[in-house]
């Protein structure tokens, strides 16, 4: 049965490119399909709001959003119930960043997490206002290229895409809500050197641990909130790993090249084997940046039991994923033979782990191309809509 559904861009250019991706995937499916620019363009855009106004003269069946933009607002709130619109939520990120859309959304309201542990987080804690949770792996873009870049001519030995920040700085934005001295500001400090210490656990593992350590006295409303602000300390700590694959790598000589914001702040930022391609680039101009490379490095944004998107994308672009691990990726890909893992815990090995691949090209090739054939087949834009064209039955 054919539906009719609306999507939403917003000011995330990635989030654009993904909802291009469903867009393609609803319409050859034959749904109606339209897309609403929450960036408030000019009323002849085909993207505007006069638009939508007309395409809402008839019942919208769906509404498909990331991380809740197109959702959350008061205004869309009231609209789609007022519509009786089923309302998917894609969250990119962890929950902690989502409570107030989680508290406060459509009647008809589907939630989909990346990682097993973000679903379980959300049964626990918001059982009462999301009445549906679902876990969705993140997807890869299939390419139609002519033809791959022939692995030995390829531009780049090792490339990062991604941002970074200096992880002190991430810390310091807990300033913003407890003063230097306050005893939260000093619980997040213990907290901060915890995750370091410990690299296994989730934010709110670690969160809950520091809790126990201290013997706080806590509601479950507190332990809410203080999930919701540790928001800094989950960035600090990716973006500290971040900071130390690279310097690992640059330091054993290896010419590096990196794709994204803030690499100018990185400690290696001035050796001769370290090279900043492009700060701001769009998202779809990554692939082909992916695809020119031997093996593309990834550092999961602390899930644990979870995807992420550039793990898929990079073997859809033909080439080797280089990652830490996770309790999902270790069930549902075989390392050495269809991706490659470092740990972070002995990161003193991961000089011979590239060392191996970038030797070895026919092995490395030949991972490339199961763990290709995989992804294609389970990761890509159609099975998410699969999964959740599944759901509205």
């Amino acid at each position: 049965m054919s539906m009719r559904i609306v999507l939403f861009y917003s000011g995330i250019e990635s989030f654009n490119y993904f909802t291009d991706q469903l867009v393609k995937e609803l319409t050859y499916r034959n749904h109606e399909v339209f897309v609403l620019d929450l960036r408030n363009p000019s009323a002849e855009d085909p993207h505007s709001y006069a638009h939508f106004t007309s395409f809402l003269q008839e019942k919208v069946d769906l509404a498909i959003c990331f991380d809740g933009f197109g959702l959350k607002e008061e205004l869309f709130i009231e609209l789609w119930n007022a519509q009786d619109t089923l309302a998917i939520n894609i969250l990119m990120d962890h929950p902690l960043r989502f409570h107030p859309t989680m508290e406060q959304h459509p009647r008809r309201y589907i939630q989909f997490c990346c990682d097993r542990n973000h679903v379980d987080y959300v049964r626990k804690y918001f059982g009462r206002e999301v009445a549906q949770v679902e876990f969705m792996p993140h997807a890869g873009t299939v390419m139609e290229r002519e033809q791959k870049v022939p692995f030995s001519q390829r531009k780049y030995d090792i490339l990062f895409s991604g941002t970074y920040y200096r992880p002190k700085e991430q810390l310091a934005k807990i300033n913003q809500w407890f003063p230097e001295g306050e005893p939260m500001n000093e619980f997040y400090k213990v907290m901060a050197d915890y995750m370091l210490e410990h690299s296994e656990l989730t934010t709110e593992q670690a969160a809950l641990d520091t809790i126990r350590q201290l013997h706080m006295q806590v509601s479950d409303q507190q332990r809410k909130t203080i999930f919701r602000c540790s928001e800094p300390l989950d960035w600090m700590v990716r973006m500290y790993q971040r900071e130390r694959v690279i310097r690992v790598l640059a330091e054993a000589g290896f010419d590096l090249w990196l794709l994204g914001r803030g690499w100018e702040d990185h400690p290696c930022a001035g050796y001769g084997n370290v090279h900043w391609l492009n700060d701001r680039i769009p998202f779809a101009e990554t692939l082909s940046y992916m695809a020119e490379a031997k093996i593309n490095l990834n550092v999961m944004p602390w899930f644990k039991a979870g995807t992420h998107d550039r793990i898929f994308n990079i073997l859809l672009q033909h080439s080797l994923p280089l990652t830490d691990t996770s309790s999902w990726i270790d069930e549902n890909y075989t390392a050495g033979e269809e991706i490659a893992i470092y740990d972070l815990k002995d990161l003193e090995r991961l000089p011979q782990i590239v060392q191996r691949l970038l030797q070895d090209e026919r092995r490395t090739e030949e991972m490339i191309q199961k763990g290709y054939e995989k992804t294609k087949r389970n990761y890509t834009w159609k099975n998410c809509v699969d999964q959740i064209l599944q759901l509205c039955k």
